[in-house]
Parts: C-alpha cells; structure tokens; sequence
C-alpha cells in the first residue's frame, strides 16, 4: 500500500469471504425473525433504554455539547483530509519509538500479518482487548485455522464468545442476553476452556462478574501474546490509545510479552490536544458516563516496563474506497460510541444480528454497505425509518439518513445497471414521474385515489386501508395505510379561495 491511493476512485472494497461485514440473508428476512423473538425484544429494549436515559443525563451537564460535537466532527474532517499525510507521520513516530508498523490493504493481509507475528512468538494461544476491527476482519477465525486460540476477555466479548454467538451492539456486544442466560453459558462452558464457575454461581451480576474474573485472570497471567484495537492513534507522537470499563484492557496491554494492535486508518488524531475532545464525547455518548474508567496510552516499547515487542498492523480493508465517496466519506468519522443504535427505533426491535455486520444499528447500516460495497449489503440502508434520531445523537453530527439516502440511490442505479428489465420500483417511480410532470394529470390521480376509501369500509379495516393490490401489496404486508382525504388540497382550496391560486 502507499499514500498514492488513499482516497482515489477505484479502490477494492473488503473482500468477499473473509470476516464478518456481510449476512447471510437480507436485512428484512433476518429483522422478521427476530420479531418474533419476544424475549430478545425485551433484553435489547430494556437496555438500550437504560443507556439512552444515561447518556442524556450527563450530555445535558454540558453546556458546549453542541460545540464539541462541532469540534469533534471538524477535526474528523481534518484527519480525513490529511490522512496520507498523518499516516505516513504516525508510522515515523512508532517506528522511532521502537515498534513495527504494518499496512493491510484488506481482511485477508491484516489476518496473515497477524498470523505470522504470533507464530513468530512461538505462542499458541493470545488475549485480546475488544477490537471492532479483528471483529470485522474475523481475526478469531484466521487464527483458529493455524491453530491458535484467540480469548476474548472484554466481559460482553467473553459471554459471546463462550456462547457461540456474535455481536450485536458495537458497545454491548451481549445486549440480547440478559442475566439468567448469561449464567447458563458460563456454567455450561468456561470449564471446557479454562477456570469453570462455581456450581452454586447465581444471576446477580456482581457473582457474574466475579466468575469472569477468575476465569480471565488464569487466562491473563499465561498469554505471551495480546491483540488489541486503537480508539485513537496520536500522529505527532505515535500513541495508542485504548478506553474500556472493566480494566481488562489494562491487563492485556501491560502483562505479555508481545503487543499486536490492529487498527482502523481512520482512528487518527493529529495532536494530544484534539483528545481532550473525544475523551469528552465518547464516554457520554457511550456508557452515559462522565469520564471512561480505564484510558490506557502507550508509545513503541519502554525497556523493563510492558510489552518488550510491539506491532501496529494499520487496516485499510474498504476505507479507502469509502474516503473516495465525497456524499459517503463522513462516515469515517464514527467514533464507535454506538449512541446511534441506543435511539433508533428499528434497532430496538430487531436487535444486531439482523444487520449481518459487526456494524450493526444506524452506523452499520452505511458503514457496511461503503466497506463492502452496496452490492454487497443492498438491503442495509432500506434498515431505517429515516427519523433523524441517529443524527442528533451522534457526537461527531454524522447525518446518517442524508448517507442512507444517498446510498439506497446507488443500490437502485446498482440494479438497474445489472437489469434488462425495470425492477417493479422503477417503473412505478418513472410512472409516478410522468404524473406529477403534468398538474392536470396529477389532479386527475388525487381525485382518482378518493376511491381508495372503499377499502376503509371493507370487514375489519376499521378506517384503514389493511391491503393493496399487487404489486402495492408488499406496503400493507408490515403496516396499515390511512384513508386518502374526502378532498385533495387543490380541491380544498378552490372551494374556500375561488381557485386562481
């Protein structure tokens, strides 16, 4: 990879095959099923209330909230439009300070780079610090293949993991679990990999926690080798920077031997500076806490003091292609907070693993399809009301329904390039144009759809309109439509202004 090509048309997005940005089936097939999975409505819905009732307590203890956000969503743009630059500064500054810089263009040379430095370490097994980004290019997977155990120690991480489950909430990874199922999956299965629970363990969460302390601390005290993502990487001076809750990622980032952190392009800060605005932003946003327990920074190596190795594998793997699209590159500004996913109605009902991605909720719906393509994840960006609440809650002002806008535009051009034949929505669209070009046809379809009010009269309609005729029936098959009015506006208007308007 060289500087050349960030940001230029034509770039590969992330490959196909290899981790985990892509479903198996589209975003409504896979949203109905969880539909009707009442008890997983309850556990996401009680909790992202929980944390939405947070955030905007303490986001509403801050008086300049809207000129950090503005702060935070300029600086974004700034590195996003620097970032050769910043890059290329923040390789210097780690490999003056005696770590090893690796560039991956994709999924597939991230994983291998990965690979070979752990088998360079002679290790057979590595702890990790939650990482989106090993998430989203199945680092556990391509490990597993070479025959080393990867162990998540991140609490929420560590349930799914032991679950045979994947993430569902870029935060809460376990946020459709709730506190009885937790207990039965660490009965049932830490003793198969390490330290077992105590027969007698029960559902309060502090005898939960404790469990996943003394499973982890066995696990902690062997690892030669730890794998951990970035929150922000500092270009002057080449810092990582890790904030968490449970001080797991301390432990990971202090006790091995050997220090592998993958990380997203994007995760760049020109200056110390610009942190004290996003250590600002994410904890509220996030948690709903005013400031993050753990925040832990490290620079290259130290002698006698932590990891003695330290490699930074920087992750290209579909953001270059992103930063390309001038309508779609703000997505790179995201943050992870998550606060988008704990206020949008449709990820409250249908939970994350409806979205396919690791990038679940408003976010996931255009990071998704950009780093792998719309092709690719066609149905992400239809996964919305288009309510706004994703944008008002985001702290870097993400306006994530103008992107899913933008982006259900290139699925439509998408398939109508690959089709001899007008989809269904094209026609009725280009039908609908030909009307609405003319105002006496127009008049003609208000005063035409009047009629439609003799479905409001049918047995068990009550005022509504229950169902279209094909090809229309595909609204009506998931909600009611309302009656059309006795008389259009036009109509309206003529009667009480003599017409003339």
């Amino acid at each position: 990879m060289t500087t050349t090509y960030l940001g230029m048309p034509g770039i590969p997005t992330a490959p196909k095959g290899v981790g985990n940005l892509r479903g198996t089936e589209p975003f409504p097939d896979a949203a109905r099923r969880s539909l009707d999975d009442p008890q997983l409505r309850r556990n996401v819905g009680t909790a992202t209330r929980t944390i939405r009732a947070k955030r905007a307590s303490v986001v509403g203890e801050v008086p300049d909230w809207e000129q950090l956000r503005a702060a935070g969503a300029a600086l974004k743009d700034d590195v996003l439009a620097r970032l050769p630059e910043l890059l290329v500064q923040l390789e210097e500054q780690v490999t003056a300070r005696g770590g090893t810089v690796h560039w991956a263009r994709d999924a597939d040379e991230a994983n291998a780079i990965v690979t070979r430095l752990v088998q360079g370490t002679g290790a057979d097994e590595v702890v990790k610090v939650k990482s989106m980004a090993t998430q989203e290019i199945g680092l556990n997977e391509a490990l597993e293949a070479a025959g080393i155990a990867a162990w998540e120690t991140d609490l929420a991480e560590l349930i799914v993991q032991l679950g045979h489950d994947k993430p569902s909430h870029i935060l809460v990874p376990a946020i459709h679990r709730n506190r009885a199922e937790i207990r039965e999956i660490f009965l049932r299965e830490m003793g198969q990999v390490g330290r077992a629970a105590d027969p007698a363990l029960t559902d309060e969460p502090a005898a939960l926690a404790e469990a996943a302390r003394l499973h982890l601390r066995s696990k902690f005290l062997a690892a030669r080798v730890a794998v951990s993502g970035a929150n922000f990487a500092v270009a002057e001076t080449g810092t990582l920077s890790v904030v968490e809750s449970e001080g797991n990622g301390r432990m990971c980032l202090t006790l091995p031997q050997t220090l592998i952190t993958v990380m997203g392009i994007e995760k760049l800060v020109p200056s110390w500076q610009d942190l004290e605005v996003f250590l600002q932003l994410l904890p509220r946003s996030s948690t709903g806490e005013r400031m993050n327990p753990y925040t832990s920074m490290w620079t290259g190596v130290t002698p006698g003091d932590g990891p003695q190795e330290f490699h930074l594998v920087l992750l290209d793997n579909g953001r270059t292609a992103t930063l390309a699209d001038p309508q779609g590159r703000a997505a790179l500004r995201c943050i992870r907070c998550s606060a988008c996913l704990n206020v949008c109605p449709v990820y409250e009902r249908t939970g994350g693993h409806a979205y396919g991605s690791v990038y679940p909720g408003p976010i996931g719906a255009v990071l998704s399809p950009q780093l792998t393509g719309v092709a690719d994840n066609p149905s992400l960006p239809f996964a919305s009301t288009l309510c706004g609440a994703c944008f008002d809650a985001c702290p870097v002002a993400i306006d994530i329904p103008s992107m899913l806008v933008h982006l259900r535009e290139q699925v439509s051009l998408e398939k109508a390039a690959h089709s001899r034949t007008p989809t269904p929505e094209a026609a009725m669209m280009r039908s609908l144009a030909w009307v609405m070009r003319n105002p006496l046809r127009w008049r003609a379809a208000l005063r035409s759809a009047r009629f439609g009010r003799l479905l409001g009269v049918l047995p068990g309609a009550h005022g509504r309109i229950k169902a279209l005729p094909p090809p229309l029936d595909r609204w009506t098959t998931t909600r009611d439509l309302p009656l059309p009015p006795r008389e259009s506006f036009h109509d309206w208007w003529d009667r009480e202004r003599g017409g003339g308007s």
